[in-house]
């Protein structure tokens, strides 16, 4: 497998756009002083949009193991954030393809 430097460049550039947009906006952000209200409460659900994009497709393309495994994770998540939640999830994951699904 060759890399011709038309694939490269390309590669390359599209990194630098995918930091240029990182760094932009974190340089924006801590250069203005005062958010209006709208810009604010946007920004605070980044993160929820983000985990769902990446949680929703799973859960829908999933198997019922990984249906399961998110439930119970999402059940210790009510009462447990991080390490608990995740291997909480992970764990009925293994167990239930190990065990149940085999």
């Amino acid at each position: 497998m060759s890399l011709d430097l038309r694939t490269a460049l390309i590669i390359l550039a599209a990194g630098l756009a995918t930091y240029l947009t990182r760094i932009g906006g974190f340089w924006l952000l801590s250069n203005v002083k005062n958010l209006p209200p709208r810009l604010e409460t946007a920004l605070n659900a980044v993160p929820a949009a983000v985990l769902t994009t990446l949680v929703a497709p799973a859960f829908f393309d999933g198997g019922i193991e990984l249906k399961i495994a998110m439930i119970v994770a999402l059940l210790v998540g009510l009462r447990h954030n991080g390490i608990p939640l995740i291997l909480a999830g992970w764990g009925a994951a293994m167990v239930l393809r190990h065990f149940v699904m085999t």
